[in-house]
């Protein structure tokens, strides 16, 4: 019996070590006295150490004290880089040892490392899997340095005076500098990925081109002198350089625009030489970024049509609340401009007062206009529920300002008449139960990193999901009170209004009659807490990045058709 015995273990511990070695793992297992009772051949691969020391019996103290004694000493966590002494070492990893559960990548002299995770079971068994992340560590080391080496490039290209931008082998333009885009009027990400083409005539779009590629095939240095008339109608007088960059079967053209105005204008370069350019017949015309129907104030424009038609905002009710008195003493006359009955009050308890002496006369409240920087918000907005509400910024612009409460009001209204309880002899015109009443926007992503924005765009796409991008919290309930879609992601840490908050406002709004949109939160890994407060905050559910095309179908699955589905079998 004992030989059987012996065998079928024999045999179960080699398919064990087959299987731990597939997978690419070590394994160290201790009773409750601390005791070594099984260790896998691939430990002594990740630490020169004696084979006994790893032996059934072995205390883990010796264990431990043969790995520093084997010249490991320096081993260290990655978060913690101090060296400490031989016992305070020893005793620091007996305590990780008795943890419920603890995790750490450790480094194993110069250049390995190893993720060590441990898990000390209900019945005192301690269980350690090693593995080899030394690759994956070199990959990521690689990675953050190009990105840091990317960031420094992008600053560096930012703040040189002269216009500078890069195209690829496609002409398309993957990277410009702020010089280039102030002559445009516009924004990097509005510019790349697009080419001449889409942004100049095409007659020069095609000369621009053709000395494009012809840097590109001969890796010559093109040069040019050339008049740019910048977005804001200025002349721009630049001497245009293109050069070929990067290794073959990758080269990028780099064009850089050499500012000479002053030689032009007479002042000389900075003042200082007393040089002219006479012979104006030597600068060709270049792109005119001028748009005169762009440089028109269109608050101006919309005041200057109200005297002839009556503005569609007349007799209309605002309420700003604001702590600022400079924002409400500029942002109510401008409301009234625009034909609001407009006030302001400052917080929370004048809210509360207006609102009830409002109701006691009769009169309505059509929309609460609240700064985004009011202390006491959350509490201001949970308990609003006369109205709906718009989160403004204090540099808010007229224009966007009166595009986001046009939007807001004729959502409301549309709400409005949606809800309206239909005569019964129109019973026979209402739309079928099968007709598709999808919003336009399906799906709001709250994301302040550009990189992240870019990889929900392309997954969104992919899907052939409709959306939308906001760039801090602030944004994303501004674009979910317009489209009201059927899902938002949320990433918690943003600027300007973090997740938490604005799932808080978007939560307060539909606690007026606003059917719930389902909100997912979007975490770092290992981050329990920010689990807990999406919850507190009304989230419905939580995804953690890196993302991936998977993961975002699987929610709008469960979130999404799911309702769907649960909507029809009601219906």
């Amino acid at each position: 019996m004992t030989d059987v015995a012996s065998s079928g273990a024999d045999i179960q511990k080699t398919m064990l070590e087959a299987t731990l070695d597939a997978l690419g793992l070590a394994i160290l297992v201790c009773d409750k006295n601390d005791e070594i009772v099984f260790a896998s051949r691939p430990v002594l691969q990740f630490y020169a150490i004696a084979p006994e020391f790893v032996a059934p019996g072995t205390r883990l103290r010796d264990f431990l004290c043969a790995v520093f004694d084997s010249g490991l000493h320096g081993t260290h966590s990655e978060k913690n880089r101090r060296r400490i002494g031989r016992d305070d070492w020893i005793a620091e990893r007996i305590s990780h040892h008795w943890r419920e559960r603890y995790e750490a990548v450790e480094r194993i002299g110069q250049q390995r490392w190893v993720s060590v995770r441990m898990r000390r079971l209900s019945n005192g068994m301690g269980v350690v899997s090693f593995t080899d992340v030394s690759e994956q560590r070199k990959r990521e080391d690689q990675l953050q340095s190009e990105m840091e080496r990317i960031s420094v490039t992008e600053n560096i290209l930012d703040n040189l005076p002269n216009p500078v931008f890069v195209k690829d082998r496609g002409l398309s333009y993957i990277g410009v500098n702020r010089a280039f885009c102030e002559i445009h009027g516009t924004v990097p990400e509005s510019m790349l990925g697009r080419s001449a083409w889409d942004l100049v005539e095409p007659d020069l779009a095609e000369k621009f081109e053709r000395s494009d590629r012809y840097v590109l095939e001969t890796g010559e240095v093109y040069t040019l002198a050339e008049q740019i008339v910048r977005s804001n109608g200025e002349d721009m007088w630049v001497l245009t350089r293109k050069f070929r960059v990067g290794d073959p079967g990758k080269h990028m053209v780099v064009t850089c625009l050499s500012d000479i105005s002053e030689l032009v204008a007479g002042t000389g370069i900075d003042g200082i030489l007393p040089l002219r350019i006479k012979d104006y017949d030597i600068f060709e015309p270049a792109q005119n970024c001028y748009d005169p129907f762009r440089s028109i104030d269109v608050q101006h424009l919309k005041e200057a049509v109200s005297i002839i038609e009556p503005t569609a905002m007349s007799a209309k009710r605002a309420l700003v609340v604001s702590q600022s008195q400079t924002f409400a003493q500029t942002l109510v006359p401008q409301l009234r401009k625009w034909g609001f009955d407009a006030c302001a009050v400052t917080g929370l308890e004048e809210v509360t007062a207006f609102a009830e002496a409002a109701a006691r006369s009769g009169v309505g409240i059509d929309v609460l206009l609240v700064d985004s920087a009011c202390s006491d918000i959350r509490s201001l907005l949970s308990s609003w529920q006369n109205s709906p509400f718009l989160l403004v910024n204090r540099e808010w612009k007229r224009a966007e300002l009166h595009a986001d409460i046009t939007a807001l009001l004729s959502h409301a209204e549309d709400v409005a008449i949606e809800e309206t309880v239909l005569p019964s002899e129109w019973d026979i015109i209402v739309a079928e139960p099968n007709v598709d009443v999808s919003p336009m926007v399906e799906v709001i992503v709250a994301e302040d990193n550009e990189i992240n924005q870019f990889v929900f765009a392309q997954i969104l796409e992919g899907l052939g999901i409709s959306y939308r991008i906001a760039a801090n919290g602030e944004e994303a309930v501004r674009l979910w009170q317009q489209h009201r879609p059927n899902l938002v992601l949320m990433d918690v840490a943003m600027p300007v209004m973090n997740g938490f908050d604005a799932a808080i406002a978007i939560r307060a709004a539909e606690a007026g009659g606003a059917a719930k949109t389902p909100i997912v939160a979007v975490t770092t890994p290992a981050f329990d807490l920010d689990i807990e407060r999406s919850r507190a905050a009304g989230m419905d559910d939580h995804i953690t990045k890196p993302i991936s095309p998977d993961m975002i179908e699987a929610v709008y699955r469960r979130h999404v058709d799911a309702r769907r589905k649960e909507e029809a079998l009601a219906g």
